[in-house]
């Protein structure tokens, strides 16, 4: 900080508290909101051995004491598939076809993907026939148990990837409208919660109100922000200086907002391949995530952009968001699927505490009641 101080100015923005100003620099104007009052689970700093695997750990528990919040934000998916229990209430086995035709709509209509639906039914009509179920309850079961497996064998790294070295680096990506900004506010609420040191960095530069709305979500949840002073500015600038300040004021966790683009815009996907690289120059072997956020009132259509955004910067994890108003929760079974990407969180509601760590099991019970 000694060798650039003729490159910083003493600023401050007006505040209801009596906090001191802070240093900001010019690229990056840095603005520091205060945190809340009470205490978090635990006091720690990324390096102390273990920190991440622990706050990875906790997120999961949390996960599975929020069942109810899965469980309601899943309510029109569920809609969707009680046909089922209908179906299976008096099933009986010169019916088999029949029930198995109307199963298969069902999962089709919930956006299971023509592929999966076919798997699934297939297996059932296999253990139906050969006597292995016998009985509604067993078919249903057998359903449940079938998704199941779906999802974890294929994206079975549901917890963050945090790496061993702090701070750890997550950059948030998608097309516009998908969620991007609220879903990273979320997280560092989520995060912060749990007792790490959160930075949030402005990259989306692009649209006007991004760094607005991202400074409403540092003062929220009590998150230091690091955002362009020039209009234009290169989200890799931003990005590489909030890292920076990440690494020597002894943050744990950066979180990356970034510009929503169309993932058949090749210019602004290459913009993506920058920011991640810039990273990489601060910190060896960030990021440690790179989470696509996704629209689920989209359903299947999702699926393009995932692939691309994908091939492009290397999806490490999926956030799915908006599941609450959508009847399409079976996308989350395709997505995995077809991509092998896990799904680290999901969006069930417009609450701060509405991002919830992606449990397979919570999810399952939650569609299949």
């Amino acid at each position: 900080m000694a060798a650039s101080s003729a490159n910083l100015s003493l600023l401050s923005k007006p505040s209801t508290t009596s906090s001191p100003p802070h240093l900001l620099f010019n690229l990056p104007k840095t603005l520091s909101a205060n945190p809340r009052p009470g205490t978090s689970r635990f006091k720690c700093s990324a390096g102390q051995t273990g920190f991440f695997t622990r706050l990875g750990r906790l997120i999961k528990e949390k996960a599975k004491s929020d069942v109810e919040k899965v469980f309601s934000g899943f309510s029109k998916t569920r809609e969707n598939l009680a046909v089922i229990d209908e179906l299976l209430l008096y099933w009986n086995l010169a019916d088999t076809d029949k029930v198995l035709d109307e199963l298969e709509e069902a999962l089709l209509v919930s956006d299971f993907g023509p592929r999966i639906t076919i798997k699934i039914v297939e297996n059932l009509r296999e253990d139906i026939l050969s006597g292995k179920l016998k009985s509604g309850s067993e078919i249903k079961d057998a359903l449940k148990k079938s998704v199941l497996e779906l999802i974890t064998t294929r994206g079975s790294k549901t917890e963050l990837q945090l790496g061993f070295r702090k701070p750890a680096v997550v950059i948030i990506v998608g097309v516009n409208g998908g969620g991007k900004t609220t879903s990273l506010g979320k997280l560092a609420y989520r995060l912060k919660n749990e007792g790490a040191k959160i930075l949030m960095a402005a990259g989306d530069t692009f649209r006007a109100a991004a760094s607005d709305q991202l400074e409403i979500w540092a003062e929220r949840t009590g998150c230091e922000i690091v955002v362009a002073e020039k209009d234009k500015a290169k989200a890799s600038s931003v990005l590489s200086q909030a890292v920076k300040r990440g690494k020597e004021q002894g943050f744990d966790v950066v979180l990356c907002d970034t510009s929503g683009r169309l993932h058949t815009n090749f210019s602004l996907m290459e913009e993506l391949i920058a920011c991640k690289k810039a990273v990489g120059k601060i910190v060896p072997g960030a990021p440690n995530e790179i989470l696509l956020v996704l629209d689920g009132t989209t359903g299947l259509n999702m699926l393009p952009q995932a692939r691309e955004f994908n091939e492009v910067v290397g999806i490490t994890g999926l956030i799915l968001t908006k599941l609450d108003g959508s009847a399409r929760g079976g996308c989350v079974v395709s997505v995995v699927d077809e991509l092998g990407i896990p799904v680290k969180f999901v969006g069930v509601g417009e609450g701060v505490e509405d991002l919830q760590p992606f449990d397979a099991e919570a999810f399952v019970n939650a569609i299949f009641s």
